[in-house]
Formats: structure tokens, C-alpha cells, sequence
């Protein structure tokens, strides 16, 4: 049988549709050699009499699937047709009202800001911290942020935060840059301070390439920004690891960015949005061609309603600026500039993602093949030289990494929300404080029997742990060759694209007038499968009869059925056919990539030295360098100063640092205490407070935890402040050993010492030169 031609099998398949004439033992034969063809397990052996009915059922069945099935696809098409009449559509779930709109001012552009209205049943706190949601524009519409009510938008209101929204229109305004929107949204996020000049500084969410495009306006005006949370965005584009993220192999492939241009002229100065939609889709084309659209077929009585409202957002195709486009393709994607410091405002103010003082998050996924945590973060490692250049500077990084979701449910999918984006909202405000340092959050199934369950009202216990450097290298980056090939493609793309703007684009923008614009737009592959399915096609008339004929006599075939059993077996191989063709296109172009542009004859050619395309963090000038030595001489003469605040925040460093983290639960206990710890308080001096206590235990652990007692000076106050600590840590799940020994320490301390006087004379939980670099 495992030698069977296809004539074979077409020959055994005759044979079991024409078995009704044929003994049972024959039949039986018959099923079973064919069951042996496809790897399966053996059908149940039917009598011919059965297995007629079997296929009369199947074929009843398969006939209403695909009655139902084009019915599906016919919504589609005019769910998108709908869509792309409306200029300001979006697939935002939530009602909202426009508060300003970006056309108007000295700047124009497509996009606007809006505030989202809280459902009847959600009660906000305007003196809460806003939440800003911006929505990527890279192919599709807005509103993918409050897709569902379980999505970054609800997480934030059920929180009891006011929420924001910032979208755009599906055609942009003539002329617009991308640096017109950055610099834009600079007036957004002033409008949102005015409308809550008491609360805390907004926390801002960007979403895939509205990620980038926020970071940057937040490195313009970092007064304006909160704790600013980056889902699945690139950052270092150039970064992966091989055997994966073919994407970033493109530019190099078709000779750099001169197709940018070709496809801006050819479509009258404009770049459909389609182009990048059919990018995304070719990075698993036996899911885009048969397995997505095969498993609505397969339960097409069940999966209509999610299939149409995913396609909803998925089929608002918008429209870009040639010119917006080509900047990024140049500047960020083949020039990898963002990180390396060359990017400038018009008025040439740079662009350096270290001018962000608030904490910056990075929520990425290993199983992203479009944003790839390589890429999400290995701008840490562009940018600083070890954790103490992260804690020189007085920066706090947080990032979240889970294991196996794709790019898309990042920012789509309600399991993220529930489970990432939830935690994240949850802690903001404690991770809006942190010391400086690198962090990551780590999140696991929620124990009901824990103690301090009760304090997280998510499915998941959280945990913020230090991290160094060297877990981000862990992850995986480019080698010195690889960054040299890298650079090869940029050097090549520079001297394509000016021949291509000298000598073909003057006849390409010819060609490019409104009507080939049009057409082309109109025989986009991602359009037509929307376009030739919609209800105005003379072959599709019939479909919306004879899906409610197989809706009102609905006969889906028995589970147990054979020929489903070969249809799931034939579909499987299909998408085991489509899979080996994408590895094998996928690891082809890998070796093209490195075989062209790593070949050093190629590199000496264009120009690139041994150094070329090394991406080193900026180096610190001497007045840089002052004013940190200048700032740690003054952190160091505060070591022995400061009172009972002071005190207790000390304290309190010092014990988390035992534990090598913090739970969620422990900063739940921690909100509880603050009234204590912080009555007389605002955010900005908490958040001063917590840093100078930090910056004392990092530069002199010993002298700032032996000036513990003249510090927290009262008698009751040592007392109240032991009660909080123990009450910490027990919500934390209980303290560790080093943590009890800290704690037994501090209580024999406050016992024994006088107020003014340190316990010199007492053993030292510390030595000076015994403090370990991760330390947080």
C-alpha cells in the first residue's frame, strides 16, 4: 500500500464510492488499505449498505457546509465593502467621542484623539492614572485595542481608569510624513494632561508600529508620559536569530527600498495598505491559503460570528503617503537607525530613546515571527553598556515575554488581555515607581490557597523580578558578521534607490495616474479575496438563498463519519505540504541573505570595513560623564541622611532585595501601607524617595543599613514599621531565609540601639565588597 501512485488512490476512492455491490469483507479491505495510505489508524470497517448512507450524508453535509461557508465569505465582502466607504470607520467596541482631531493646525494629519466612554455598568475615577491606547497604522484600520471587551481598553477601565484613544482616518492628508504624525501627537498627549493636571502622568500604550511612533513623541516631551507599555513593537530591526524572523531577510532580497518608491509612483504617490497585509499573510501561507479558511469550513455552524469580526478589522484596508512609507523602509527597517541615534526632527532635535524618563515596558512573545523579542529588545543592549550604565542613568525597564502567542493576539487576543495586559494595568502605578534597573515580570497561574490571594482580583500571580544584560543576550542576537551583512543591504539600498529616483521613477510616475492607481489597487490578491465574494457579483446572488435553505434543513454529518475522517486526513497533509514549502522558502532565503550580502567581495564593493554595521551604545561625553560622578557624590552624602520616610523606604529596599523580586501580592501589601509610609506624599517625591533609597543601598549597602536606627528614631515607629514589614512579607507567600535574617537583624537593632546612635558594635549582615551586581 506505501507504494501506491496517485492512480492507485483514485482507483481505491472509485472503489469505496461504488461499494454498495462490493461483500463486506472487500469493503473492509478497502477501507483499511486506504486508512493505511494516509498514516491513520484504521476506519471502522462498515457494511456497503452503511457506508452508502455514510457518503450520502457526507455529501448532504459537504453541500450545506459550502452553501454556509459562501454565505460567510459573501458577508465578508461586504463587510468590507462597508468599511472602506466610510473614511472614519473603525472596529472600536467601545462608544467614544472625538476630543481633538489632528487635520487642524500647522501640521496636518489623518489621525485624532478620542475619549472612550465607560459602559453603564464601569465606574471611572478621574483622579486615576489615564490610560492612553494608541493603535497601530500598518496595513488596517483602528480600533484593534478595544477589539473585545476583554482587551487593553477593558482591562484599563475595569481598573477604574479614565481611558483615551488615539485612531486615524483610512487615507492620510496630502504631504504627511511620518515625523508630521510624531510631532503631532505632542498636542494629544497635552490635552490629556490638562483634562487631569492632579493625577499621574498617563500611561501609554502602543501597539505594534504605534509602539515606535509613541516612544519617539515621549522621547520629544518626557513631562507629558507616563509609564509607557510597548506590545510587540520593533524596536532593533535588524536583530534575530537564524532559522527564524525571515522577515527581516526582505529589503535585502529585492535589492533594497527602491520597490517602496516603484509601488508609491505606480500608485499616484500612494501606498496601499494591502501591500503590507499580503506581506504578514506570506509568512504562513498554508494558514492565509487553506488552514484559516479551512477551519471555518470545517465548523463553519459555529465559527461564523468570530471569523466575521476578526475579517471586519482584517479587511479595513487604509492607505499611507509614499513618502511616509519610504522613511520608515529607509530609515528604520533597512537603516536601523532609531537605536544609533541618527534620527531628527526637522528642527534637528535627535531622537534618544534615553531622554524617556518614565519606565518603559516591553511586552513580547517567542512565538512573534513579525516583532520577535529580538527585536522588541534588543534596544537595551544598543543602548547600555552594562546594568549600571541602566542605573547611572536613572532608567527603569520592565518587559514581559510569553511563550507562544503570535504577533497579532499581542494586542488582539482576550487570553493576553486577561493575562498580561490585565497584570500589567493592575501594577502600573507600582511599576511606575521602581528603582532604576532592568526588570522582568513573570507571571503564573493564580494559587486561590496562597496568602495574600485575595489581594489580586486576576487569574495569575505576578512577580517583578532583576534581571541583567545578560538575560537579554540570552535571547539571542546578531553576530559581528551578521550586522556586517546587514550593512552591506543598507549600503546597497542607498545606491538602488537614488539610481532608481534618478532614472526610472520619472517614467513610473507617468504611468502612475489616478486610473492605474485603481486598477492596481483593485487587483491587489488581498482585496480580490474580498471584492469577488461580495453580494454585487452576478455568482454570488444565489449564495444568500441557498445558505438559509441549508440553514432551515441543517444535517451536519456524524463525527464518527469515514469520508470526514479522510477529509481531516487529506487537509492535514495539505498544511503539512504548505508548512515544508514555507521552512523551505524560509531557510533558502536565509542562506541567499548570507551567501550575497555576507560574501566579503560583495561587502568590500559597497564599502563595508571590518567595523561596518557594529552597533555600539552611544558613547558618553565628558559632561555626561561629570554630571553622573557629580550625581553619585551627592547620593553618597545622602547615605547617612534622611528620617523616618526615608527610613522606611530603606528598610523596605533592603528587604525586597533578599527576596530577588516582588510579587504582585507583596506591592498589593505594600498600596495597603502607604497611607502609612507616604500620607504627606505626592507620586513624584514617592517615586524620589524610592530612587535616593535605592542609589544608598547600591553605593553603601553597609553604611546605609547600619544608619537604619538613626533613622527611624521613635520607639513606637520602629514598632509600627516591623509590624508592616512582617505583614509584607507574609503576604508575599513568606519570607525567605535571607529575608528572616534581615528582618531578625533590623528587629534586634531597633531593640537594642539607641536613637542616635548606629550599631557599630553589632555584626554586619554585610560586608562592603560582597554586593552583587543584580542587585535591584
Amino acid at each position: 500500500m506505501r507504494g501506491w501512485e496517485t492512480a492507485d488512490m483514485n482507483r481505491a476512492l472509485s472503489a469505496m464510492f461504488t461499494a454498495s455491490s462490493v461483500p463486506d469483507t472487500a469493503m473492509g479491505k478497502r477501507v483499511a488499505e486506504l486508512a493505511d495510505f494516509f498514516g491513520a489508524s484504521p476506519m471502522p470497517v462498515a457494511s456497503g449498505i452503511h457506508l452508502a448512507a455514510a457518503w450520502r450524508a457526507y455529501c448532504l453535509d459537504t453541500a450545506q457546509r459550502t452553501a454556509l461557508f459562501l454565505d460567510l465569505l459573501r458577508q465578508r465582502g461586504d463587510e468590507q465593502a462597508s468599511m472602506s466607504s466610510r473614511p472614519m470607520a473603525t472596529v472600536l467596541s467601545f462608544e467614544h467621542r472625538i476630543l481633538m482631531s489632528g487635520h487642524v493646525g500647522p501640521r496636518p494629519m489623518n489621525y485624532s484623539l478620542a475619549e472612550v466612554i465607560p459602559p453603564t455598568d464601569t465606574a471611572v475615577d478621574p483622579a486615576k492614572r489615564p490610560v492612553v491606547i494608541v493603535d497601530p497604522r500598518a496595513g488596517q484600520g483602528p480600533g484593534i485595542g478595544g477589539f473585545h471587551y476583554e482587551s487593553e481598553i477593558g482591562d484599563a477601565l475595569a481598573a477604574g481608569h479614565p481611558v483615551y484613544f488615539i485612531g486615524f482616518s483610512a487615507r492620510p492628508v496630502p504631504r504627511q510624513t511620518f515625523l508630521d504624525v510624531v510631532e503631532g501627537q505632542v498636542r494629544f498627549f497635552e490635552h490629556v494632561a490638562e483634562r487631569h493636571p492632579l493625577s499621574p502622568r498617563p500611561l501609554v500604550v502602543g501597539n505594534c508600529q504605534a509602539g515606535y511612533q509613541t516612544l519617539m513623541v515621549a522621547m520629544l516631551r518626557p513631562d507629558l508620559f507616563g509609564p509607557v507599555l510597548l506590545a510587540g513593537s520593533p524596536m532593533s530591526y535588524w536583530q534575530g536569530v537564524h532559522g527564524k524572523n525571515p522577515m527581516r531577510y526582505e529589503g535585502g532580497l529585492v535589492g533594497g527600498s527602491w520597490l517602496t518608491r516603484l509601488t508609491s509612483d505606480l500608485g499616484d504617490g500612494k501606498v496601499d495598505g494591502a501591500f503590507m497585509i499580503g506581506n504578514f499573510d506570506n509568512l504562513n501561507p498554508g494558514h492565509t491559503l487553506f488552514g484559516k479558511l479551512y477551519d471555518v469550513f470545517r465548523n463553519v455552524d459555529t465559527e461564523g460570528p468570530r471569523f466575521l469580526e476578526f475579517e471586519r478589522w482584517w479587511g479595513d484596508l487604509i492607505h499611507f503617503n509614499g513618502e511616509e512609507v519610504q522613511y520608515l523602509v529607509d530609515r528604520l527597517f533597512i537603516g536601523d537607525e532609531l537605536t544609533r541615534n541618527q534620527l531628527a526632527t526637522a528642527d534637528g532635535r535627535k531622537f534618544d530613546i534615553r531622554d524617556v524618563t518614565s519606565p518603559i515596558i516591553v511586552l513580547t512573545s517567542e512565538g512573534d515571527n513579525i516583532s520577535p523579542p529580538q527585536q522588541t529588545l534588543g534596544w537595551i543592549l544598543d543602548l547600555y553598556e552594562s546594568i549600571d550604565d541602566i542605573w547611572a542613568l536613572d532608567k527603569t525597564i520592565v518587559y514581559c515575554v510569553d511563550p507562544k502567542v503570535g504577533h497579532l493576539a499581542i494586542f488582539v487576543s482576550p487570553k493576553v488581555a486577561d493575562k498580561e495586559d490585565e497584570v500589567l494595568v493592575q501594577m502600573i502605578d507600582f511599576i511606575a515607581i521602581l528603582p532604576p534597573g532592568l526588570y522582568e515580570v513573570v507571571i503564573a497561574p493564580k494559587d486561590v490557597d496562597a496568602p495574600g490571594a485575595e489581594l489580586v482580583h486576576s487569574d495569575f500571580f505576578a512577580r517583578i523580578e532583576p534581571r541583567t544584560l545578560d538575560d537579554i543576550r540570552a535571547i539571542g542576537r546578531n553576530s559581528a558578521e551578521d550586522n556586517r551583512a546587514f550593512e552591506a543591504v543598507k549600503r546597497l539600498s542607498e545606491m538602488t534607490s537614488a539610481s532608481y529616483e534618478a532614472f526610472v521613477s520619472p517614467l513610473m510616475r507617468m504611468v502612475g495616474t489616478p486610473k492605474m492607481a485603481d486598477l492596481l489597487e483593485a487587483m491587489n490578491p488581498v482585496r480580490l479575496q474580498y471584492t469577488l465574494f461580495e453580494s454585487a457579483k452576478p455568482w454570488m446572488r444565489p449564495v444568500a438563498g441557498a445558505a438559509e435553505k441549508a440553514k432551515a434543513d441543517r444535517r451536519p454529518v456524524d463525527e464518527d463519519n469515514p469520508f470526514l475522517a479522510l477529509q481531516e486526513r487529506i487537509a492535514e497533509a495539505v498544511t503539512a505540504g504548505f508548512d515544508q514549502y514555507r521552512d523551505l522558502r524560509d531557510q533558502m532565503t536565509e542562506q541567499l541573505f548570507f551567501a550575497f550580502y555576507g560574501s566579503r567581495v560583495v561587502q568590500a564593493m559597497l564599502g563595508v570595513s571590518e567595523n561596518s554595521g557594529m552597533h555600539w551604545p552611544p558613547a558618553k561625553t565628558s559632561a555626561e560623564r561629570e554630571a553622573v560622578a557629580q550625581k553619585m557624590a551627592k547620593l553618597r552624602d545622602e547615605i547617612t541622611r534622611g528620617g523616618t520616610a526615608e527610613g522606611r523606604v530603606r528598610a523596605v529596599l533592603w528587604l525586597m532585595e533578599a527576596e530577588r523580586g516582588i510579587s504582585e501580592r507583596t506591592a498589593f501589601a505594600l498600596n495597603k501601607v502607604s497611607a502609612d509610609f507616604f500620607h504627606a506624599h505626592t507620586n513624584d517625591e514617592i517615586k524620589s524617595l524610592i530612587r535616593g533609597q535605592f542609589f544608598s543601598l547600591h553605593l553603601d549597602e553597609k553604611a546605609a543599613v547600619e544608619h537604619l536606627p538613626v533613622m527611624v528614631r521613635d520607639a513606637d515607629e520602629r514598632q509600627t514599621l516591623l509590624a508592616h514589614l512582617d505583614a509584607i512579607l507574609a503576604y508575599g507567600g513568606g519570607p525567605s531565609a535571607e529575608a528572616s535574617r534581615r528582618l531578625a537583624v533590623l528587629r534586634g537593632w531597633f531593640d537594642s540601639t539607641e536613637p542616635d546612635t548606629p550599631p557599630a558594635t553589632a555584626k554586619s549582615p554585610l560586608s562592603t565588597n560582597n554586593r552583587s551586581t543584580t542587585t535591584a
